[in-house]
C-alpha cells in the first residue's frame, strides 16, 4: 500500500488512488506510453502519492536523491540558472536521479497545489530490467529533452 504524503514526509488524510486509477494516469505519461497495462499495474503498486502546496520545493538543487516524480495533477516549475520551465500534469521530473543518483541539477517547485507519484530507484531498476519498453520510454524522454535544450552560441573574443 502506498503512503500519501504532503510534501516530502508529512502524512495526509487524502484518499489514496486505486491501482486501476493509477494505471489510467500513468498511461497518459510519455515515459510509460508503450507499457502494457499489466506492467503498469505492477509499477502503480510501488508508487507513493505525494501532495505539494503551491510554492513548496519538490526537489532541491544539489540534493542527492534517487527518485523521480510523475505529475498527476497541478504544475511544477523547474528552475536552473536563469531558466524557468513549467512541467504540466503528465510530465516527469527527476528521471536522471533514478538512472544515476548524483546531486540534483535544478530546483523544482510546485506552481500550483499538486499531486505526484514518486518512483524510487530500486523499484525503477526492477521494472527497467524486466520491461524494455520502459527503458525505451526513458531514453525517448531524455533525447527529447536534449533536443529541446537551447543551443549555446559561442562568444567571439575581441580581436
Amino acid at each position: 500500500m502506498s503512503v500519501l504524503c504532503t510534501g516530502p514526509a508529512t502524512p495526509s488524510l487524502s484518499i489514496v488512488l486505486l491501482t486501476i486509477e493509477r494505471v489510467a494516469l500513468l498511461r497518459r505519461v510519455d515515459l510509460f506510453a508503450d507499457t502494457p497495462d499489466r506492467v503498469l499495474a505492477g509499477v502503480a503498486q510501488v508508487l507513493e502519492e505525494v501532495e505539494f502546496a503551491a510554492g513548496e520545493t519538490v526537489i532541491e538543487a544539489g540534493a542527492i536523491e534517487d527518485w523521480l516524480f510523475v505529475i498527476v495533477d497541478g504544475e511544477f516549475e523547474v528552475v536552473k540558472f536563469d531558466q524557468h520551465i513549467v512541467i504540466p500534469a503528465g510530465g516527469v521530473v527527476g528521471e536522471l536521479a533514478v538512472l544515476d543518483p548524483q546531486p540534483r541539477s535544478a530546483q523544482v517547485v510546485a506552481r500550483t497545489p499538486s499531486l505526484a507519484f514518486r518512483l524510487r530507484k530500486p523499484a525503477f531498476d526492477e521494472v527497467m530490467s524486466t520491461r524494455p519498453e520502459i527503458a525505451r520510454g526513458v531514453v525517448h524522454e531524455l533525447v527529447r529533452r536534449l533536443r529541446e535544450r537551447p543551443t549555446l552560441t559561442p562568444v567571439s573574443e575581441p580581436v
